[in-house]
């Protein structure tokens, strides 16, 4: 049997990353938590995971600059990131250029507030 994949989810708000931690864990994959883009880039040094679903507004360090530094890091870039955003969600794109005119290169996002069933299929799409 293979092992479970290591998902880490990254937000400001305890709630939601209970909310999708425990359906994530439903499914049989294991979860990584962080409520703030500091402490998420540590977890993603430390513990490689498979994927970071990642807020966009955190303190310390938001969800654009964490994004950015997964895509930049050579050990790191390969890590699919989901924006969790109230910005983009008009347009399914996989770069978004934000307020500071910067592109952050992520995989996929989905919009705010989040539909759980649609971010499952996302992370099925690139957990396989």
């Amino acid at each position: 049997m293979s092992e479970k994949q290591l998902i880490l989810v990254v937000d400001d708000d305890p709630d939601l990353v209970e909310a999708v931690s425990m359906k994530l864990e439903s499914l049989e994959y294991r979860v990584a938590k962080a409520y703030d883009g500091e402490e998420a880039m540590e977890k993603i040094k430390e513990e490689k995971p498979a994927m970071v679903i990642l807020d966009v507004m955190m303190p310390r360090k938001n969800g654009w600059e964490v994004c950015n530094d997964i895509k930049n890091n050579d050990a790191l870039k390969d890590i699919p990131v989901v924006l969790l955003t109230a910005v983009a969600n008009s347009v399914r794109t996989t770069s978004y250029t934000h307020h500071d005119g910067k592109t952050t290169l992520a995989d996929d996002y989905v919009p705010k507030p989040i539909d759980l069933d649609k971010l499952m299929e996302i992370i099925g799409d690139h957990c396989k």
